[in-house]
C-alpha cells in the first residue's frame, strides 16, 4: 500500500476525511468497507484512517480503490460504547476517535466521521476543536424522511444537551437553516419551533421567547420563521428545519426510528401471510424495494455536530458498509461546500446582532 501525507491527498483537488476506523459495533472491517465503497464512487474523496496500523493495513490492502487515497495514523486504544465521556477526556490521548479529531484540529482533514461513542465524542470534539465564538451549546442535527420534494427534513438538537434556553434555540435554528442550505441545498429554508401545539401561546416560557428570538433574526439570518410546529410537522411538508431541545429530539428520533422498523417487520409479516399475499409481494416487489429504500436509516445515516470550529459527522455505531458510506458521503458533500466557514460566519452575525438587541433593551429599560 502506497501511503501519502495529507498534503499530498489534496493535491490532487481531493478533500480529505478523517475517519475513526475503531469505533463501531461492528469493527474496523465493515468501516474500511464502507470508505472502499465511497472511494469508488467518488474520486474526489481521500481518508485519513485512525486506529492500529497493523490491523488496518491488512484491511486497507485488499481494497484497490483505496490504493493512494488513505493514509493511516497509528492509534492502539479504542473508545468502547461503554466508556464514560470523563474517563476518555482523561485518559484517551491514544484512541483512533482523539487521533481523528486532531486532524481535523490541525487542518490535515475537513469533516471527521466516527461511528463511535456519541458522549465522548461530543465532549471530545468540543475541547479538541472548541465551540465557535457566541455558541453556547453545539447541537446534532439529522435528516429525517419527509413529504417535502427534496425528501428530508433537517431536525435538531437530537441529544448533546438535553437543556436549551432561548438563545440556545435561536443558534440552532441559525445552524440548522445552514445546514439545510448546504446539505439540501434549499435557499431559504423554512424553520419551525416544535412545541405542543401551533398557538402562540403554548408552551413553556423559553419557547415563547425563542419563537420571538427566532421571529426577529429570520431575515438576517436568511430563513422563513413559520412559527411553532408539531410532531406531525417533523415528517411533514410545512418546515424544512425543525427546532427543539436535545431531550425532547433525542426521543422523537429514537421513536422514529423504531416505528420504520415495525412499519418494515409488519409489512413483510402481511406479506408472508396467505400464498396470495406472497403473489401481491411479488407484483409490487419494485415498489416496495422503494419503500424500504425510501425508510431505510443506512441511507440517511449520521448527524452532525454544529457549532464548532470543524465539522464532526456521527455514524451510528451498528452501521454497516452501507452506513458507513453514507456518513462519508454527507460529510463530503458539507466539505465541499465550505460549510464550517458559512456556519461560522452565520453564527457570528447572530451573535452580534442578539448583543445589540440585548443593550437595546437595556437602553430602553
Amino acid at each position: 500500500m502506497t501511503e501519502a501525507q495529507p498534503r499530498s491527498l489534496s493535491d490532487g483537488g481531493r478533500i480529505v476525511i478523517s475517519v475513526d476506523a475503531m469505533g463501531g459495533d461492528r469493527g474496523p472491517a465493515t468501516v474500511v468497507a464502507g470508505i472502499s465503497r465511497s472511494a469508488k464512487k467518488n474520486p474526489d474523496i481521500a481518508f485519513i484512517l485512525h486506529g492500529p496500523r497493523d490491523e488496518l493495513e491488512r484491511l486497507v490492502a485488499k481494497r484497490r480503490h483505496l490504493a493512494g487515497r488513505c493514509e493511516i495514523r497509528d492509534a492502539a486504544d479504542t473508545v468502547r460504547m461503554e466508556d464514560k465521556p470523563s474517563h476518555i477526556m482523561r485518559h484517551g490521548q491514544n484512541t483512533s476517535m482523539w487521533s481523528a479529531l486532531d486532524s481535523v484540529r490541525n487542518g490535515e482533514a475537513t469533516v471527521c466521521v466516527s461511528c463511535g461513542n456519541t458522549g465522548a465524542l461530543m465532549l471530545l470534539s468540543m475541547v479538541r476543536l472548541k465551540k465557535l465564538p457566541g455558541v453556547n451549546r453545539p447541537a446534532i442535527a439529522v435528516l429525517w424522511p419527509s413529504r417535502n420534494p427534496h425528501g428530508f427534513n433537517v431536525m435538531l438538537d437530537v441529544g448533546a444537551d438535553i437543556r436549551a434556553d432561548a438563545q440556545d434555540l435561536l443558534q440552532y435554528a441559525l445552524m440548522g437553516a445552514s445546514y439545510a442550505r448546504n446539505g439540501l441545498d434549499i435557499t431559504t429554508p423554512r424553520v419551525g419551533l416544535l412545541n405542543v401545539g401551533t398557538e402562540e401561546h403554548k408552551g413553556r416560557p423559553e419557547l415563547k421567547s425563542a419563537h420571538e428570538l427566532m421571529a426577529a433574526n429570520a431575515e438576517k439570518g436568511n430563513y422563513q420563521f413559520v412559527g411553532f410546529a408539531e410532531g406531525g410537522d417533523i415528517p411533514g411538508d410545512r418546515c424544512d428545519v425543525i427546532v427543539t431541545d436535545g431531550f425532547t429530539g433525542n426521543i422523537a428520533l429514537k421513536t422514529g426510528e423504531g416505528t420504520a422498523s415495525l412499519i418494515g417487520d409488519l409489512l413483510k409479516e402481511a406479506f408472508k401471510y396467505t400464498p396470495l399475499s406472497r403473489i401481491a409481494a411479488l407484483l409490487a416487489l419494485t415498489s416496495l424495494r422503494r419503500l424500504a429504500k425510501r425508510i431505510d436509516p443506512r441511507r440517511v445515516n449520521g448527524g452532525v455536530f454544529l457549532g464548532l470550529n470543524g465539522t464532526v459527522v456521527k455514524s451510528h455505531g451498528s452501521a454497516d458498509a452501507t452506513g458507513v458510506s453514507a456518513a462519508v458521503k454527507l460529510a463530503f458533500q458539507l466539505a465541499q461546500s465550505g460549510f464550517s466557514d458559512r456556519l461560522a460566519a452565520r453564527v457570528a452575525a447572530a451573535t452580534s446582532q442578539l448583543h445589540e438587541m440585548t443593550n437595546d433593551k437595556d437602553k430602553s429599560a
